[in-house]
């Protein structure tokens, strides 16, 4: 009879894979610059209006502090200049600055001369003030598409290395359904990390947040999280905006029934859904977790 020291012995378990890290990004604009209000806001109005976006960007920060994630904050030149002390709290805090453009115009509706003009002074802004070297950036609205590729160029010109300004559906704002799902590299070495997109019945579905993380049971978007991670094995972008925390912000009148629909939705839960989904997935930087993607752009 074998004695049982001679039987084999079992070899050490695998190594467990290390879990996907995701992209969590914060678009640093204040509510009366959202592309939904514009046609009731006029930009000379801006001044004047009350400004919150300093203490909901400070809650933010507080969150991501004590879950121990550092996040990416695509930050609005405009913003930048009048409150130089937040922009310097964002990076203080191990976060990544990267740019917004500087008003908030969107990238369809300028020519190649004006974008290069708002990136360049945006980015000018956020490096002066915070520091550091910018070398993200994210149009407003995901208005970059097929009809204005020629942006891409701009954006490597003015010495951005990525941008995340490609939506990859399709929504009565923007969006280029046909568009790859997943980061990049575009002809001329930029690269373009999209925002997240669940592919079902033929079709991309938006899933990286904003008003669809507003307007969805939590439990929907943690399982299109989950699907990313697990079926598709790639890092999710999540993004959220300081004023959908926001919900004793002021009341703008004259907006179009689907525009208050769009902003106000379930603001009150905001926060708290933010605040699970830290605890649910890892998270990170833009430019640590596409670090290998991004590297391969120099």
């Amino acid at each position: 009879m074998q004695h049982r020291d001679h039987y084999p012995r079992p070899g050490p378990p695998p190594a467990a894979s290390p879990p996907i890290v995701n992209a969590f990004t914060v678009d640093v604009e204040d509510y009366f610059q959202v592309a939904a209000f514009a046609d009731v806001i006029e930009r000379s109005s801006w001044e004047a209006r009350e400004c919150r976006v300093e203490p909901n960007v400070e809650r933010l920060l507080q969150l991501l502090e004590d879950s121990g994630i550092h996040a990416t904050f695509f930050t609005l030149g405009w913003i930048a200049e009048r409150h130089p002390t937040l922009v310097r709290r964002i990076v203080a805090g191990g976060h990544e600055l990267a740019n917004h453009g500087h008003e908030h115009r969107m990238a369809s509706e300028q020519s190649p001369a004006e974008f290069r003009a708002d990136l360049t002074r945006a980015k000018a802004t956020l490096e002066d003030i915070g520091g550091t070297a910018v070398i993200g950036y994210r149009a407003p609205s995901f208005s970059i598409g097929a009809a204005n590729l020629w942006a891409h160029d701009v954006v490597a010109e003015t010495g951005h290395r990525y941008s995340s300004s490609i939506y990859p559906v399709k929504t009565d704002l923007y969006g280029s359904p046909d568009a790859p799902r997943f980061a990049y590299r575009a002809a001329n070495g930029l690269v373009e990390i999209p925002p997240t997109s669940l592919r079902a019945f033929g079709r991309n579905f938006p899933a990286s947040g904003g008003g669809y993380f507003r307007l969805l049971p939590y439990a929907m978007s943690r399982w299109c999280f989950e699907r990313i991670n697990r079926s598709d094995a790639q890092s999710a972008i999540f993004y959220c905006h300081p004023w959908e925390i926001d919900p004793a912000q002021p009341r703008v009148p004259g907006a179009r029934l689907k525009s208050r629909v769009r902003h106000y939705l379930n603001l009150h839960r905001t926060f708290g859904r933010i605040e699970r989904l830290l605890g649910d997935f890892p998270w990170d930087r833009v430019d640590r977790v596409f670090a290998a993607r991004i590297g391969e752009s120099r």
